[in-house]
């Protein structure tokens, strides 16, 4: 029984013998409050990290779904913006559809909003390090950083969505 409870036992005489007054709470146990209290997955990021919009994009490729989309689809790609937090979700049928999906995807978003991609973060999956983005990314200025591997708190803005 919690205090709430005695409280409202003794209140409306519903106990034959508790004396008919307030029961505080004095002191809880510190095993208690470890118990009762809650950890945060990730801590939370108050502030973003880039100056403006397209400077850092977050990028993380989810799946296999183990049921597909109507068109057969079992992968989600992630594209997320450090400043404003906008989100894209692309869905593809493999892996391999994803660098031709990320350099398409760059060239129509800087183009439409007139603003260079400056860097964008990865985990170190294999869709992400591959030969043709790394020639992309060269050839048009996009610095390519990529999380440590199995911490996905590196990357953290794209994997809370």
């Amino acid at each position: 029984l919690n205090f709430d409870t005695i409280n409202d036992l003794a209140r409306n005489d519903l106990v034959a013998g508790l004396p008919k007054f307030k029961y505080h709470k004095e002191r809880l146990f510190p095993s208690c409050e470890q118990g009762k209290s809650k950890r945060a997955s990730h801590p939370p990021m108050p502030v973003p990290n880039s100056r403006q919009g397209l400077h850092l994009l977050h990028m993380d490729l989810c799946g296999p779904m183990r049921i597909a989309s109507i068109n057969g689809k079992r992968y989600v790609l992630v594209i997320v913006d450090d400043y404003s937090r906008y989100t894209w979700v692309h869905f593809l049928r493999s892996k391999d559809e994803a660098p031709a999906v990320i350099i398409t995807f760059l060239k129509r978003i800087t183009v439409l909003l007139q603003s260079p991609v400056i860097i964008i973060r990865t985990n170190n999956g294999t869709e992400f390090k591959n030969k043709v983005l790394k020639v992309y990314f060269d050839s048009v200025g996009i610095s390519h950083q990529m999380s440590s591997v199995q911490t996905p708190q590196q990357n953290g803005v794209v994997e809370r969505r």
